[in-house]
């Protein structure tokens, strides 16, 4: 085992005080639901039902359109109202089905469920990919396929990400304290699939009462054990979650399963056990509500395809008109323009703050300090590649290593001059991988 840390990284107000004592409190959506066509990464899901049809909860509406896509269900039922572009977090405007909420939630009859010592790797993988599970934790990568290596028996750890180290959210937290048992009985599901592989649940060591409640689950589990990481931001980061649990490093060019590892979100580990042990697809996940704009700050229960407002209106309104609005955390999220969007797969929190800090920065030159080189936890030099991105020199930039940045933030949030270096690196390599495509 390694360190249980990382080189570099940080330690910013966390500000999970807000609504980490809450417990999870179901929202049933009132209005109509939008379900993307595209919540996922890869091709877009391909709509089974016609304007005018009625679903139930539970039913398949798209269908995922080749190997990396993913199935969509209906997470209540009604009637389909149209099929048309929306407005979508991203500030993108997606295809989507639109479906009216008659409020009765009726549900499919769910077929009948094997035992797990019953089921074939081949028809846990399927019930997986049928469920439409992606990674929850943001990325939206659909799971069947990461769960498809080259090589099962080159797997030699399963990695839950219970770290849930991006400030402010705390939707896992409460996951690890009030569902535990799901947590664990979905990473057993996981390790079906690979034979020769340890089961760890890595969680931050400011998360005590967690690391406690998963101990005693897990006493009699010969094959998986808790390791707790040292809290720092960003611990949850798939590269360095690895390092600091397994020892083992890898580079923009590797997956995980490159250094025998797999690595899931601790939600998506509960939808694969809802998915294997109760046969019930992905149309729930749990959405952090808070901020110092937000009245009472809570983790909500939430039907994909709720609208944002109805959650604002859950976590008791806006304090004060916020000058902020971010979906995701602080480090990692992103500014959105328009509550009138729906949640998704891949909605993790909503961030509403009463001040934009950002936005009042003035940016001025580099004081060649290094203090973006410390922190960094790809061990590259931000400021210079921030400026090889600003003369859009690109040769230099990957010279540089500027692929390796995982576009954490750490630069950014500690620079004294101010300067925007994550959204300068972040963007040079979204350029140089689209240049690279077009070759």
């Amino acid at each position: 085992m390694g360190a249980f840390t990382f080189k570099g990284g940080l330690h910013p107000y966390d500000g999970k005080d807000l609504s980490k004592d809450r417990p999870i409190k179901t929202v049933l959506p009132k209005g109509e639901l939008i379900y993307p066509l595209s919540q996922h990464i890869g091709a877009p899901a391909v709509p089974v039902v016609a304007k005018g049809d009625r679903v139930l909860k539970g039913q398949k509406i798209a269908e995922a359109a080749g190997f990396v896509s993913a199935n969509i269900h209906s997470s209540v039922s009604g009637t389909v109202k149209a099929i048309e572009p929306r407005l979508t977090v991203t500030g993108a405007t997606i295809n989507s089905i639109i479906i009216e909420n008659d409020g009765e939630y009726e549900e499919i009859e769910y077929q009948k469920v094997k035992s797990l010592d019953q089921l074939s790797k081949d028809e846990i993988r399927n019930l997986i990919k049928e469920a439409g599970i992606v990674g929850m934790g943001g990325a939206g990568f659909p799971t069947h396929v990461k769960l498809m290596p080259k090589d099962d028996k080159a797997i030699d750890y399963v990695i839950a990400n219970c770290a849930e180290c991006e400030p402010y959210l705390t939707s896992d937290y409460r996951r690890m304290l009030e569902e535990p048992e799901k947590i664990v009985s979905g990473l057993k599901v996981i390790l079906k699939l690979f034979d020769n592989a340890k089961g760890i649940l890595a969680v931050e060591d400011n998360k005590p009462d967690c690391i406690e409640k998963l101990n005693q689950i897990v006493q009699k589990e010969d094959r998986i054990e808790v390791v707790s990481l040292k809290t720092k931001y960003p611990q949850g980061a798939e590269r360095q979650l690895i390092y600091a649990s397994t020892g083992r490093a890898i580079n923009s060019s590797m997956l995980p399963a490159d250094a025998g590892c797999v690595v899931n979100n601790v939600d998506t580990i509960t939808a694969i056990y809802m998915a294997v042990c109760e046969g019930k697809p992905l149309m729930h996940r749990i959405v952090t509500v808070t901020g110092n704009a937000i009245k009472n700050p809570q983790n909500f229960l939430v039907a994909t395809g709720t609208n944002y407002h109805e959650l604002i209106d859950e976590a008791g309104g806006f304090t004060e008109e916020p000058a902020k609005i971010i979906s995701g955390g602080p480090m990692m999220g992103f500014a959105i323009y328009d509550l009138d969007v729906p949640t998704t797969k891949t909605s993790s929190a909503l961030l509403c703050l009463t001040n934009d800090d950002v936005a009042e920065l003035a940016p001025s030159a580099c004081i060649n300090c290094g203090k973006c080189v410390e922190v960094c936890p790809g061990r590259i030099i931000p400021s210079r590649l921030a400026d090889f991105a600003e003369r859009h020199d690109e040769a230099s930039f990957e010279k540089y290593d500027g692929m390796e940045c995982c576009a954490c933030g750490c630069c950014s949030f500690i620079c004294p001059a101010k300067r925007q270096l994550t959204q300068s690196v972040k963007s040079m390599r979204l350029l140089v991988l689209a240049n690279k495509k077009k070759k």
